[in-house]
C-alpha cells in the first residue's frame, strides 16, 4: 500500500504541474501575439528608413566631412548590446544568445564592453566576469521607444567619444512561433545598404542630404536597438509557449505511465489480498 500512495502523491504532484505549465502557455500565446504584432508592424519602418539612409549616404558621399557615426576607425575597443529576457522557463532562447555573444568575445583580440539588456544575460556574463558597461532590466513586455532611448543613447555617445570603435547587437530574432534565431548584427559604424537600381528613387531632400543625414543616423540606431529588443520579446514569448507547451505533454504522458504503474500496483494488492482470504477459508475448512 505504501507503494500506491507513493504514486497516487506523484501524480497529483505532476497533475499540479501540468496545470501551471498550461495556465503558463496560455499567458504566453496571448503576449507572443501582441509581441508579434509591434515586431512585425516595426519592419516596414526599419526597411524603409534603410534605404532613406543609403540613397542620402550615396548622394553625400565626397560632399562633405563624414558624420561620425559613419567615420570608421581602427578598431582598439569593441561594445556589444547583449539583448535577452529578464525570465528563464523559454527553452533554450537564453544559451543560445549567450552562446552567441560568448564566441563573438572569445573571438576578438581586443577589449569588448557589455550593455546588457534583459537579466539573464546579465546574470551569465557577470558569472564569467566580463567588462560590464551598463545594465538594463525589467523593461517588460511592452517598452515604448522612450523606454529605449537610454540605451540608444549611451551606444552614440561611447562611439562618437571614442570609448568604442565598433558596436554590435546580439538578439534573438522572430522567424516564426517554431523558429527564433540569434542574430549578430553590427550597427555602429553606420554601413549604408547598396539600393537596388529597380528601388532607387530621385528624393528631393531640404534643407540638403547632408542635413537631413545628420539628423536622420541617430533615429537610425535608435530604431535599431529599439526593434531589436521588440523582435527579442517577441521570440522570448514564443519560445515560451512552445516550452510550456512540450512541459505540458510531457507532464500527460507521465500521468499516463504513472496511473498505468497505479493500476497494475493496485491490481496485485487486490489479488493478494483474495489470496490470503483464499489461503485462510482454506485452512478453516
Amino acid at each position: 500500500m505504501a507503494n500506491i500512495r507513493l504514486i497516487r502523491r506523484r501524480i497529483k504532484g505532476i497533475q499540479s504541474t501540468a496545470k501551471i505549465t498550461r495556465a503558463m502557455e496560455m499567458i504566453a500565446t496571448l503576449k507572443m501575439k501582441r509581441a508579434q504584432e509591434r515586431g512585425l508592424a516595426g519592419r516596414p519602418y526599419s526597411d524603409k528608413i534603410t534605404q532613406v539612409l543609403a540613397d542620402l549616404a550615396a548622394l553625400s558621399r565626397g560632399t562633405e566631412a563624414l558624420h561620425p557615426l559613419l567615420q570608421s576607425r581602427p578598431v582598439s575597443k569593441i561594445a556589444v548590446v547583449h539583448i535577452t529576457p529578464d525570465r528563464g522557463l523559454c527553452g533554450g532562447l537564453n544559451a543560445n544568445i549567450n552562446r552567441q555573444t560568448a564566441s563573438l568575445i572569445l573571438g576578438q583580440s581586443v577589449p569588448v564592453s557589455l550593455i546588457t539588456i534583459g537579466r539573464k544575460g546579465l546574470e551569465f556574463m557577470r558569472r564569467y566576469g566580463r567588462d560590464i558597461r551598463a545594465e538594463f532590466t525589467r523593461l517588460g513586455d511592452k517598452p515604448s521607444l522612450l523606454d529605449t532611448l537610454p540605451i540608444s543613447r549611451i551606444v552614440i555617445d561611447d562611439y562618437t567619444d571614442g570609448v568604442v570603435d565598433q558596436v554590435y547587437l546580439v538578439y534573438a530574432q522572430f522567424v516564426s512561433i517554431m523558429v527564433q534565431k540569434p542574430i549578430m548584427k553590427q550597427i555602429l559604424p553606420v554601413e549604408p545598404a547598396e539600393i537596388p537600381q529597380a528601388q532607387n528613387v530621385d528624393y528631393i531632400y531640404e534643407p540638403g542630404p547632408a542635413a537631413v543625414l545628420g539628423e536622420l543616423l541617430p533615429r537610425f540606431v535608435e530604431m535599431q536597438v529599439y526593434h531589436a529588443i521588440l523582435e527579442s520579446i517577441a521570440s522570448e514569448q514564443s519560445a515560451r509557449m512552445v516550452a510550456m507547451r512540450n512541459a505540458s505533454d510531457n507532464a500527460n504522458e507521465l500521468i499516463e505511465d504513472l496511473s498505468l504503474m497505479y493500476n497494475k500496483a493496485r491490481q496485485e494488492s487486490i489479488t493478494r489480498e483474495l489470496l490470503d482470504i483464499t489461503g485462510g477459508a482454506a485452512a478453516l475448512a
